[in-house]
C-alpha cells in the first residue's frame, strides 16, 4: 500500500529522482522520460473519460490503471535481478497486451476500411483520442530508445505499440463509428 503522508520530499531539489529500486538518475535521463510520458499519456486519459461514458469509459479507466503499472514496471531497471527483490516488482504481461488486441478487434468489427489517411478531430471524445494516440507514440519512441541501452520490459513497449493501436480505432468509433472521420486530402491548399 503506498502511504503519501507529505507531497514534497526536496530530495529532487538538485535535479535528481529515485527510482524504483532507489538509484538515484537525473531527472532529464531516459528512463525518466520514458514513465514520465507514460504518466502524461495517463493524464491525456483523464481528459478524453470526460466524453467518454459505459463500456469505452470502462475500458479507458482500465486503460488508466495499467499505465500506472506500466510506470512502475520502468520506473524499476535490472529486471534481470528481480528474483532477488524483496518483493516482486510490478511487470507489464502479455495478457495485458492481449486484452488491448481483442478489445480492437471487437471496435474494428464497427468500422469501415479506412480508404484514406484521417485527421485527428471530429467529435471532442475522438480528438482527445488522437491526442492519447500521439503522446502514448511518444511514449512508445521513448521506451524503445531506453531499450537501446538499458533493459526493458519487452511487453511494456509492446502494450505501449497497442495502446496507440487502440486510441486511434477508438477514436475512429467516437466519429460515429467512423461515419464523421475528418479526411485527408492530399494537397488540399496548394
Amino acid at each position: 500500500m503506498v502511504v503519501l503522508n507529505k507531497i514534497y520530499t526536496k530530495t529532487g531539489d538538485k535535479g535528481e529522482t529515485a527510482l524504483g529500486n532507489g538509484d538515484r538518475v537525473a531527472k532529464h535521463s531516459l528512463r525518466v522520460n520514458a514513465y514520465g510520458t507514460v504518466d502524461e499519456t495517463n493524464a491525456t486519459v483523464g481528459l478524453a473519460r470526460q466524453h467518454s461514458d459505459g463500456e469505452l469509459d470502462t475500458q479507458l479507466s482500465m486503460i488508466q490503471n495499467d499505465l500506472f503499472d506500466l510506470g512502475a514496471d520502468l520506473c524499476r531497471p535490472d529486471m534481470e535481478k528481480d528474483k532477488d527483490a524483496e518483493y516482486a516488482p510490478l511487470r507489464m504481461t502479455d495478457g495485458q497486451v492481449a486484452r488491448l488486441e481483442a478489445e480492437i478487434d471487437v471496435m474494428n468489427e464497427k468500422l469501415e476500411p479506412l480508404r484514406s489517411f484521417i485527421l485527428p478531430g471530429g467529435s471532442a471524445l475522438a480528438a482527445q483520442m488522437h491526442l492519447c494516440r500521439t503522446v502514448s507514440r511518444r511514449a512508445e519512441r521513448l521506451s524503445v530508445e531506453l531499450s537501446t541501452v538499458e533493459t526493458v520490459n519487452p511487453a511494456a513497449v509492446k502494450y505501449l505499440n497497442r495502446l496507440s493501436d487502440w486510441f486511434f480505432v477508438a477514436g475512429r468509433l467516437a466519429n460515429d463509428n467512423g461515419k464523421d472521420d475528418v479526411l485527408w486530402v492530399p494537397g488540399a491548399n496548394r
